[in-house]
């Protein structure tokens, strides 16, 4: 099951959107997300509410907390990609801090995952050893560990990390917290160009990609882009007049090139 991320990521062209489960609710939070299947997605990321998302930025944390507000955790989490896995194809990714995950118990948790149909699991926080354990453990399920690398990754730690993940490696293009940029660093290329020394898996590239240019630069040199801030964003814009759904198909209308827009997944049955 966890080759399924690999394989979607093969032919580059990938976008991974990342929204937080349960914002605004569970209901459209699942509406979303086939939504975001149906245009064009490759891998979606499915955000774990946190109380302390250190690695976030402001709307991040905003909507974290709006789904905690409304009784989100690790279960309904579960509840809602359970869901979307039985109407999708599109690989699941849970993007979670260790925290909530220790809290579940990982064995349970990566039981639990399976079946809800989810392909691998991204911690922002797990490193070295506890890394190694978690992806030991989600290899048992057939699941990967997701790992993330930054600007700032030794080389000897990039090479640990890759030894490690398994799906794709995600290359944050800029030090600091997540959140919607004007421009593209350099240092994403350049970080993608020494991950590949190290491993032969996709790599995708996040953290501030919100415009269509800045999704085909990411293409020119990486296998995915990920756009997070940018949708959540659209999701609490929507928040008042309550047309969530409309505001994110504008918004993907906007970031992808036609031909990919109007590519969809399979929406019928269970995997």
């Amino acid at each position: 099951m966890s080759g399924r991320i690999t394989k979607s990521l093969a032919n580059g062209r990938g976008f991974i959107p990342f929204v937080t489960a349960g914002d605004p609710n569970d209901e459209v939070s699942l509406e979303i997300c086939k939504l975001l299947a149906n245009r064009g997605a490759s891998v979606i990321e499915l955000g774990v509410p946190f109380s302390d998302p250190m690695a976030d930025g402001v709307v991040i944390q905003r909507s974290s907390q709006r789904a905690i507000d409304n009784g989100v955790n690790l279960r309904r989490v579960l509840s809602i990609a359970e869901k979307l896995s039985s109407a999708s194809t599109v690989p699941i990714v849970l993007f979670s801090y260790l925290n909530p995950l220790l809290r579940f118990g990982v064995e349970e948790l990566c039981s639990a995952a399976r079946s809800a149909g989810i392909d691998g699991i991204l911690t922002v926080d797990a490193v070295d050893s506890e890394a190694e354990e978690l992806s030991r453990v989600l290899a048992k399920h057939e699941m990967s560990l997701i790992s993330l690398v930054s600007p700032t990754t030794s080389d000897a730690r990039l090479e640990n990390i890759c030894r490690n993940a398994r799906g794709f490696i995600y290359a944050v293009s800029k030090a600091g917290v997540t959140g919607a940029s004007g421009s593209l660093s350099g240092d994403a290329e350049k970080l993608t160009a020494k991950v590949r020394k190290f491993t032969d898996l996709p790599i995708a590239v996040g953290f501030g990609i919100s415009t269509r240019e800045q999704v085909e630069n990411v293409w020119k040199f990486a296998d995915a882009a990920v756009v997070g801030s940018a949708i959540v964003a659209e999701i609490e814009a929507a928040l008042a007049a309550g047309d969530t759904l409309a505001h994110v198909e504008a918004l993907i209308d906007q970031l992808l090139p036609l031909q990919k827009a109007a590519h969809t997944h399979k929406v019928e049955g269970s995997r």
